[in-house]
């Protein structure tokens, strides 16, 4: 058998604690084999890491389950920076959307690059992805050795009705193409913008032919007031309860953002099973608002965590993430109970593979072997009162030591060995002037 043996460390267990220990994945399926700890390690699991292929030392360390980034536009990191400090629908559509009509294939491959990248060396390896050219996408992931639910965006306002329908028939082509992509570890989804770019005939068209095709739905809700008024004012009803009726909610389903949801929304969140996807960053950097997520949790909904693309964040490193999620989760409730710490690491990790639909995000024998070592021996993470305070409060991406995915070391010792981090960067700051040469001079 080929195993792998993370040796020396800590280990956040599904029930939140944390005890030292070794873990033992079976490379050969990708699962976890054994998850050992001082008090009760058996014989079992010390033979199992006497016998290990190789080993990843995990010494002063903490082994946590490998991060889940529920939404984001990895491409997007071409445009880190771009254009900041503006408000969303502005920013839309006066800066990104006309740069992105500039775009090309091979812009957002070297954008999926870096972004992936850059979630391997801060411990997340699965995420789930909206935006264009994801046969491009597809390639990334598949070389990278992450996970991933992708779909292509559907956009129809401001398009014929031909390139409407041509939009959602693309989005359906690659969720039926591509789902179950390398070796599994793609899975796909429908996936229309938001309810107010997307129109009512097409957004029901493509979601009944997803449905039945048996392809999840994923879209932006109620992330800014300017969303949820045109819905009321066009349909008489709250945003989400007009995505119910056109089919947008379920167990398979999952939303982004969720900001401006009232308490019969939240309801409705629960009573459909569908997760909401948490993006504080991006919520107030474009001053969207802040989540009731005290209140989503309290009413059983699966909250997961996400960055929303580079260009509105400016990074995709969910620690930073699940710190700004427990900070604002205080705020908005006005509670400093609000929002704990280990609700957050839930959040980033078994709550964002619930809300995907994908392996992972637990530590326990048969799990997926998706896993991240945090080096605990920073200034910054001493004294360890509490390693799962520390994650959230204290811990950043860069002190992510080791990234496994699928039994598959994707980053030794800080090293990624499935991509080519030089030339990435290389070509990905090549990439992003031309992009935006080529949209300043209209092309």
């Amino acid at each position: 058998m080929d195993t792998l043996c993370l040796t020396g460390g800590r280990v956040l267990h599904p029930d939140g604690r944390v005890r030292r220990g070794d873990v033992v994945v079976d490379r050969d399926d990708g699962t976890i084999l054994a998850v050992g700890a001082d008090e009760d390690d058996s014989g079992d699991v010390a033979a199992a890491v006497d016998d290990a292929t190789e080993a990843l030392d995990a010494t002063n360390g903490l082994v946590i389950p490998g991060l889940v980034n529920a939404h984001t536009h990895v491409s997007m990191t071409l445009l880190r920076g771009y254009a900041d400090d503006k408000p969303l629908d502005a920013w839309l559509r006066e800066d990104i959307w006309p740069v992105e009509a500039a775009l090309t294939d091979d812009d957002i491959a070297v954008g999926a690059e870096l972004g992936v990248l850059e979630m391997i060396r801060s411990g997340t390896t699965a995420f789930a992805d909206m935006y264009f050219a994801m046969d491009r996408v597809a390639a990334v992931v598949e070389r990278a050795g992450v996970r991933a639910r992708l779909g292509r965006g559907v956009v129809t306002v401001t398009k014929s009705d031909a390139e409407a329908a041509a939009d959602v028939d693309e989005s359906l082509s690659f969720a039926t193409s591509f789902d179950g992509a390398a070796d599994g570890r793609i899975r796909t989804a429908f996936m229309p913008h938001s309810l107010t770019t997307v129109d009512e005939s097409h957004l029901r068209e493509g979601i009944e032919q997803a449905t039945a095709a048996g392809v999840p739905v994923h879209l932006h809700a109620n992330e800014t007031r300017d969303e949820v008024d045109p819905i009321v004012d066009e349909h008489g009803e709250r945003p989400l309860a007009y995505a119910d009726s056109v089919g947008a909610l379920g167990s398979d389903a999952f939303v982004a953002h969720c900001v401006h949801v009232d308490d019969s929304e939240i309801g409705l969140l629960a009573e459909t099973d569908t997760a909401a996807v948490h993006c504080p960053a991006s919520n107030m950097k474009l001053a969207s608002g802040m989540a009731p997520v005290q209140r989503l949790h309290e009413a059983g909904v699966t909250v997961a965590l996400g960055t929303d693309g580079a260009a509105s964040n400016n990074d995709l490193d969910l620690f930073d993430e699940m710190r700004d999620a427990a900070m604002v989760g205080k705020l908005a409730a006005g509670d400093a109970s609000a929002v704990p710490a280990e609700a957050v690491v839930e959040m980033a990790t078994a709550a964002g593979a619930d809300a995907l639909g994908l392996p992972g995000g637990r530590i326990a024998p048969g799990a997926a072997a998706d896993l991240a070592v945090v080096d605990l021996g920073a200034a910054h993470l001493t004294p360890v009162h509490d390693p799962v305070s520390q994650l959230v409060y204290a811990a950043r991406g860069s002190d992510v030591r080791h990234t496994v995915c699928d039994g598959q070391v994707l980053m030794r010792d800080r090293e990624v060995l499935t991509l080519d981090a030089e030339s990435i960067r290389e070509r990905a700051a090549v990439a992003a002037r031309d992009l935006v040469d080529r949209a300043a001079a209209g092309e």
